[in-house]
C-alpha cells in the first residue's frame, strides 16, 4: 500500500478502544480478533505495536498478520523497542493495531506518551484499534490508587479515550478473573500467589469493574446526547427513568422526596434528581434551612440536589427536565386555597402540566393543601424608620421650596417644566423616605401644580383638558417612580442580607465540619453574628434522665460564649427551643423576628455538632476499652481451652512416675518427665496471660507498639517451633518497611499461625510466609496448601472451641486462631482468611507500616 498524496488533504483516522477493568480480562485477544475480522473482510491490517506477556493463546492470534518491525531505542547503555511510528506512517495500511495505549516511551523516542503515536497515526488518515485499561485514565488515578493501594504511573487523558469513534468494554467477572490467574493464564507460575493476595483481591476487581462500567455509561450517555443534538431531537427518549422533583422550600417536601424515591427505585437504574427554581434577583423565599434538610434527604436516598435560576418558574423546571432527559416530574398540590386560585388563576402545577409534552407528571397531594389565604406576602419593609420620618420632613419642605422657586421665575417657565422639577422632587423623597411619604409629595405636587401653575391660576379648576390630562399622568408617573424606588431599596436591603445570611451560614457549616471545637466555635461565631453578650447550649434535666441530673425543669449549661452566660431559657432575651430537651439562649437585646430565621439555622446547626462532640468522645472512650476486650476475650479463650489438656497430660505422668505398682526404666522414665515439663510449660504459658489479663483490666499492662522489622519476627517465632520451622519457606523482600506492633505480641501471632499452617500442611508441601505492601500498610500471609475452609466457614473458625469438625483433641482445641485475631486488633491490625491459589488457606495479617524516616 503506498504512501500518503502529497497536496490531498487526509481524512484524520478512527479511533476504536477496547476498555478492561484489570489485565488478563482479554483486551490484547479482542483487539488482535478484530484484526483478523477485518483483514477477512479485505482490510489491510497491520500490527504496530503487541504486547502478549508471553500469553500462548494470545501469541497465537498475531500469526497471519502483518507485524511492523519496532524500533531500537538505545538507553543507559541498554536496548529498548517501542513501535516505529515512522515505519507504520510510511506504510500506510488501513487499520494499525496498537496496545497498551497508556504506555510511556523510553527518553529518546518520538513522543514520551504512545497516545501522542496512536494521534499521529490518526493525523496520518490511519484507522487505529487501541486498548486500555480503567486504572490508567487521568480522571480516576486517584480512585484507583485508594481502591488498591497501588499508585499508576502510566496514564492517559479522558479526553484521548472519550474522543474515541467506539469504546467497547472487555468484561469479565472477578472470580473468572481470579480463575484465570490461577490457572496461569495471566503471569507466570511465581507470581501469581503475590497477585492474587494483592492486587488481584476480589473487593479490587469488583470496584474496578465497577469503575470500567460507570465510566462507559457516562460515555456512551454523553454519545447518546450528542447524537440527540445532532440530529435536533427534542422528543425524550426513555433509555432510563429519570424522576426530577420539584422543591419550594416548603413543609411538603419530605412527602414529595420520598414519593420521587419510590418512584425511581420501582425501576432498575432509576436516577433522582431534585431541584429548586430561585428567582433572577437573587432572593430566595425558601427557608434555607428547610431547603438544606431537604437536599440532605435526597442525598440520603441516593439522588443529587440542583438550583436553578428563572422568574418563570414551570418553564424554568421544564427546561431543566428536558436539559437532563427527564421521564417523569413530582410536583405537589398547591397550597393556594380555592378562593386564592379562582383570583390569581392556575397555578404552576396547571402551566407545567400544559407544557410538560411527553414528560410525564405527578401531582402529590400532601398535609398542607390550601393551606395558603393570603393574596399577597407579608410587606418586609427595606427603609428604615428614621428614613421615613427623614422622607416626610423632606416631603414637607419641598413642596413649597419648589413652589417659591417656581413662583419666581414663572414667566420663563411652561407647565411641562414645572412638572418636571415637582418629579424631581417627588423622586429625591421617594429615595429618602421610601413609598408613603412619596405619595403625599405627588399628591401634594398636583394640588400646588393646578392651584398656582395651571390656568385660571389660584383656581383649583383647569381650564384645558390636555392639562388636566398632564397633571393625572404626572401623578401617575410620580406613584409608579416612587414604586419602583422603594421596591428597589427593599430588594437590595433583602439581597444583602441574604449574601449576608448565607455567607454566616456556610462558614458556620464549614466549621462544623471542621476542627474538635466546632460547638465553642459555632456558639462564638452566633454570639458575635447577633451582637449578643452570650451564647449558651442549655439542657433540660429530664431529657438526659431526670434523676440523674436533678428534677425535672432543671438546666444544664452543655457549652457557653461570652459574658455572663444565662443557665436557663426564661432568663434569655431570645431562647430557641431545639430537640431532645436542647435550647439555645441568647442574652444581650431582643431579637427581630427576620434574625430569628436565621438563628433557628444556628440551633440546629449547635445540635449537630454537640451531636458531633459526643460521638468523638464515645469513640476515644472506646478506643481503650475495645482494645481491653478484645485482649481479655483472647487470653481467657485460651485458658478455657488450653488448661485442661496440659493438666491432665501433667498428672497422668506424674501419677506413673509415682506408681509403686509400676517399675519404669530410665528411658520411660526420661519421657514422662518430659511430658511433664512440656504440659507445665504450657500451664506457665497460660497462667502469664492470666496475670497479664489481670494486669490489663487493673491498667498495669500495656502493650509498647514500636517499628518493628518483619524478619526478626519471622526468624524468632521459627526458631520457637524448631524443628519443625526449618522446614518452612520464608519470602520476605527487603524493601518491605518495618511494622508498629508489639514485637512479643506479634511474635506469638505468628507462631499460632505458623502452628496451624504445619499441621494442615501435606508432607513436601510445607507452609510459606511472605509479606508485601499495600497502600500504608503492610501484609504478612501464612500460605497453606492443605484442604483449606469453605468461605461460609471462616468466620466461625475464629470463635473459642471452633475446630470445624476435626474431633482428634491431639490437634488442638480451636484456640490459636481466636487468640491471634484478638491479638492483632489490639495492635490495630486485622486477621482474615483467604483461599491459597491452587488450594489451602492464607492468613493474612495486616499491620500499619511505620513512618519511613
Amino acid at each position: 500500500m503506498g504512501g500518503q498524496s502529497g497536496g490531498r488533504a487526509v481524512p484524520r483516522g478512527q479511533l476504536r478502544i477496547y476498555l478492561g477493568a484489570a489485565a488478563g480480562v482479554g483486551k490484547t485477544y479482542a483487539m488482535l480478533g478484530e484484526g483478523h475480522r477485518r483483514s477477512e473482510r479485505g482490510a489491510d491490517v497491520v500490527v504496530a505495536f503487541a504486547e502478549t506477556h508471553g500469553r500462548p493463546q494470545t501469541s497465537a492470534l498475531l500469526d497471519g498478520l502483518e507485524i511492523i518491525p519496532r524500533a531500537s531505542i538505545p538507553y543507559r547503555g541498554a536496548s529498548f523497542e517501542e513501535m516505529d511510528v515512522d515505519a507504520v506512517i510510511a506504510r500506510h495500511p488501513q487499520i494499525a493495531l496498537v496496545d497498551e495505549l497508556a504506555h510511556t516511551n523510553v527518553p529518546g523516542s518520538r513522543n514520551a506518551k504512545r497516545w501522542q503515536d496512536v494521534d499521529e497515526l490518526l493525523d496520518a488518515g490511519i484507522d487505529v484499534i487501541s486498548a486500555v485499561n480503567i486504572q490508567h485514565l487521568e480522571s480516576l488515578n486517584d480512585v484507583v490508587e485508594q481502591i488498591t493501594g497501588v499508585p499508576q504511573r502510566e496514564t492517559v487523558p479522558d479526553a484521548v479515550v472519550r474522543a474515541a469513534g467506539q469504546v467497547e468494554l472487555v468484561d469479565m467477572t472477578a472470580e473468572a478473573l481470579r480463575r484465570r490467574m490461577a490457572h496461569g493464564n495471566i503471569y507466570p507460575a511465581e507470581k501469581i500467589d503475590a497477585a492474587l493476595t494483592n492486587y488481584f483481591r476480589t473487593g479490587n476487581l469488583t470496584a474496578l469493574r465497577e469503575l470500567a462500567l460507570l465510566w462507559l455509561a457516562d460515555k456512551v450517555d454523553e454519545g447518546l446526547q450528542k447524537y440527540r443534538a445532532e440530529h435536533d431531537i427534542k422528543v425524550q427518549w426513555e433509555a432510563r427513568e429519570r424522576i426530577v422533583v420539584a422543591l419550594t422550600g416548603g413543609p411538603e417536601g419530605d412527602t414529595l422526596i420520598r414519593r420521587a424515591a419510590r418512584i425511581a427505585a420501582r425501576t432498575s437504574g432509576g436516577d433522582l434528581l431534585a431541584v429548586h427554581i430561585t428567582k433572577s434577583d437573587g432572593l430566595i423565599g425558601a427557608d434555607p434551612a428547610s431547603l438544606a434538610r431537604q437536599r440532605q434527604l435526597v442525598e440520603s436516598l441516593g439522588g443529587s440536589y440542583h438550583q436553578v435560576v428563572g422568574d418563570n418558574i414551570s418553564q424554568a423546571l421544564l427546561t431543566f427536565a428536558r436539559a437532563e432527559n427527564a421521564t417523569q416530574l413530582v410536583l405537589g398540590a398547591s397550597r393556594r386555597s380555592w378562593l386564592l386560585a379562582l383570583l390569581t388563576g392556575p397555578g404552576i402545577g396547571s402551566r407545567t402540566i400544559r407544557d410538560s409534552g411527553p414528560i410525564d407528571v405527578h401531582i402529590v397531594t400532601h398535609a398542607h393543601v390550601g393551606s395558603r389565604w393570603g393574596l399577597l406576602p407579608r410587606h418586609r419593609g427595606g427603609i428604615t424608620p428614621r428614613r421615613q420620618a427623614a422622607g416626610y420632613l423632606l416631603a414637607v419642605a419641598l413642596a413649597p421650596l419648589a413652589t417659591i422657586v417656581l413662583t419666581s421665575f414663572r414667566s420663563g417657565l411652561n407647565l411641562t417644566s414645572e412638572m418636571l422639577v415637582y418629579l424631581v422632587a417627588v423622586i429625591a423623597v421617594a429615595l429618602t423616605g421610601g413609598f408613603v411619604p412619596a405619595v403625599l409629595e405627588a399628591i401634594a405636587a398636583s394640588l400646588l401644580l393646578n392651584y398656582y401653575f395651571t390656568p385660571p391660576i389660584h383656581e383649583w379648576t383647569i381650564a384645558e383638558a390636555n392639562n388636566a390630562l398632564a397633571l393625572g399622568v404626572f401623578v401617575a408617573v410620580g406613584l409608579v417612580v416612587s414604586w419602583i424606588v422603594d421596591m428597589t431599596a427593599r430588594r437590595t436591603k433583602q439581597a444583602v442580607r441574604a449574601n449576608a445570611e448565607s455567607e454566616l451560614l456556610v462558614t458556620t457549616a464549614g466549621s462544623i465540619l471542621r476542627g474538635q471545637d466546632a460547638l465553642d466555635a459555632l456558639l462564638d461565631r452566633a454570639r458575635e453574628a447577633f451582637g449578643m453578650r452570650s451564647a449558651s447550649l442549655l439542657q433540660s434535666s429530664a431529657a438526659e434522665g431526670g434523676q440523674a441530673r436533678g428534677r425535672a425543669g432543671e438546666w444544664a449549661v452543655v457549652a457557653s460564649s461570652g459574658e455572663r452566660p444565662v443557665d436557663r431559657p426564661d432568663d434569655a432575651d431570645v431562647n430557641v427551643p431545639i430537640a431532645d430537651g436542647l435550647s439555645l439562649a441568647l442574652a444581650g437585646r431582643p431579637l427581630p423576628a427576620s434574625d430569628r430565621r436565621v438563628l433557628g439555622a444556628f440551633a440546629a446547626y449547635a445540635r449537630v455538632a454537640l451531636e458531633k462532640q459526643r460521638l468523638a468522645a464515645e469513640a476515644e472512650a472506646a478506643k481503650p476499652i475495645a482494645a481491653a476486650d478484645r485482649m481479655r476475650t483472647a487470653l481467657l479463650a485460651a485458658v478455657s481451652h488450653d488448661l485442661r489438656t496440659p493438666l491432665a497430660s501433667a498428672k497422668a505422668a506424674v501419677t506413673s512416675l509415682r506408681s509403686p505398682d509400676v517399675r519404669w526404666n530410665a528411658a520411660d522414665t526420661a519421657e514422662l518427665l518430659a511430658t511433664a515439663d512440656e504440659s507445665l510449660d504450657r500451664l506457665t504459658h497460660l497462667v502469664e496471660n492470666l496475670l497479664d489479663m489481670s494486669r490489663l483490666q487493673a491498667g498495669a499492662l500495656s502493650l509498647f507498639p514500636r517499628p518493628t522489622g518483619l524478619d526478626e519476627i519471622v526468624a524468632r517465632a521459627l526458631d520457637s517451633l524448631e524443628p519443625l520451622g526449618s522446614d518452612i519457606d520464608v519470602d520476605i523482600p527487603e524493601s518491605v518497611p518495618a511494622v508498629v506492633a508489639d514485637p512479643a505480641i506479634l511474635e506469638r501471632v505468628v507462631v499460632n499461625l505458623t502452628e496451624n499452617a504445619l499441621r494442615y500442611s501435606p508432607a513436601g508441601k510445607p507452609p510459606m510466609l511472605t509479606a508485601s505492601v499495600l497502600g500504608d500498610r503492610v501484609e504478612l500471609r501464612v500460605i497453606d496448601r492443605g484442604p483449606g475452609i469453605p468461605e461460609q466457614d471462616r468466620e466461625r473458625m475464629f470463635v473459642p472451641f471452633q475446630r470445624l469438625g476435626d474431633t482428634d483433641n491431639t490437634t488442638g482445641v480451636g484456640l490459636g486462631l481466636a487468640l491471634s485475631r484478638g491479638l492483632t486488633e489490639a495492635m490495630d491490625g486485622t486477621l482474615a482468611a483467604e483461599d491459597t491459589p491452587g488450594g489451602g488457606l492464607t492468613m493474612t495479617v495486616s499491620l500499619p507500616a511505620a513512618p519511613s524516616g
